[in-house]
């Protein structure tokens, strides 16, 4: 019986194609939206984590200012001493990277480019986990006694030397100039837009002495050990810093220490939130997209009132008709559903390659999405289903 009722649907799905295309618009264009919301959120989600993963391995930020305020000109910055604190009272550290930074104008022959330029010491690359493409990193005598050396991104290679070899090569600097030795590896742009690749480093204490002119130190990466608790590292962390910046018991921190694990889980948290909501406004077409189908099946029922009639004349169960109608609107739901997940995953690739994150393929929602369509086409196509099944036969059989 399921099979002749099934066949009944698909005759008269075929029998009024525009009519059936037009029905199945909303499923298609609800469960589209749904699957490619979610799709780009995971792959959002994935695209954070391998971002703030490399920014460097079991890392903490050490920065002056409070939270409440952010970076605060009245926060005292650090000193190299701080950093020296840091390494020798710390257990569990691995590394410690001083660095200070600033914004200025490089030049090489007749170009120039505007760039973030920053002072660091060699355990930076190895907290950062950046490796370079090609030339060194700064030799020992370099970075103590301060010498004018320095190594570029990928964006400052491509803007001022284009397809030059730039190891070897003199930009001019603040009145003054520095030489090329290494070339980083290109790490492209962070998820929050940023260039990673638009820099120039060179020994702290050259920055300090011909960029910046002072001693001050903008942040302190810390890299803890592997089997190192992170949390202990961060305690022993401010308590070192209360201790050195003389701030006592019940008093505010004039500095922050950040875990990039909680950015991360902030980061991933709204992303999830953002993701969730945008898949429930997209589900809301899947409403409309059932009403939809209620409506045709209203009219369609109407249309076949004779039909109805002869079929519960010649003997058809009431159970029958309703049936029949039930598995027309769910085919119709169905096929939309299908022809929705395709389109967006397509539209989710399309997208997920154009603005660089991860195409994730999440099998669980695409199931949700499926399923969900099926029912909306049970429940939206009941009413009318039920309508058809009750006909008089009499009635029915009069209708014109």
């Amino acid at each position: 019986m399921f099979l002749d009722t099934l066949l009944l649907a698909v005759r008269e799905v075929r029998r009024n194609l525009m009519r059936s295309a037009l029905t199945m618009l909303g499923i298609v264009i609800g469960v589209a939206a749904v699957i490619a919301m979610v799709t780009l959120g995971s792959g959002a989600q994935q695209r954070v984590s391998s971002d703030i993963s490399g920014l460097g391995k079991n890392l903490l930020m050490v920065m002056p200012g409070s939270r409440q305020r952010g970076p605060s000109s009245g926060a005292p910055a650090f000193k190299q001493a701080d950093a020296s604190a840091l390494e020798r009272g710390i257990s569990g550290l691995e590394s410690v990277a001083p660095m200070s930074s600033s914004s200025q104008r490089v030049i090489y022959a007749n170009t120039n480019w505007t760039t973030n330029v920053s002072g660091v010491t060699n355990a930076y690359f190895d907290v950062r986990q950046w490796g370079l493409a090609s030339g060194r990193i700064f030799d020992e005598v370099e970075e103590r006694a301060g010498r004018t050396v320095c190594i570029i991104g990928e964006t400052v290679r491509k803007q001022l030397f284009g397809q030059q070899d730039p190891l070897g090569a003199r930009m001019r600097l603040n009145k003054g100039s520095c030489q090329v030795v290494g070339l980083l590896e290109p790490k492209g742009s962070s998820t929050f837009g940023q260039d990673q690749d638009d820099v120039v480093l060179m020994p702290l204490l050259a920055f300090q002495r011909r960029v910046s002119g002072a001693d001050d130190i903008s942040v302190i990466f810390l890299s803890a050990r592997n089997g190192a608790s992170i949390d202990k590292v961060k305690a022993d962390t401010e308590a070192l810093l209360k201790q050195r910046r003389h701030i006592g018991p019940g008093e505010s921190d004039d500095f922050q220490v950040q875990d990039m694990r909680e950015i991360e889980a902030l980061v991933e948290n709204t992303t999830s939130l953002l993701t969730a909501f945008l898949g429930a406004v997209a589900a809301i077409s899947l409403i409309v997209g059932g009403i939809g189908i209620m409506n045709i099946m209203l009219v369609s029922v109407t249309e076949r009132t004779r039909e109805i009639g002869i079929r519960l004349a010649v003997g058809a169960f009431e159970r029958e008709v309703l049936l029949q109608f039930l598995v027309e609107a769910g085919a119709l739901s169905l096929s939309g559903g299908i022809v929705g997940i395709v389109l967006g995953l397509i539209i989710s690739a399309v997208v997920a390659n154009f603005v660089n994150i991860p195409f994730v393929l999440n099998l669980p929602i695409i199931g949700v999405a499926f399923v969900f369509s099926a029912m909306v086409g049970v429940v939206f196509g009941y009413f009318p289903a039920r309508n058809a099944a009750r006909l008089n036969p009499i009635e029915a059989l009069r209708y014109e």
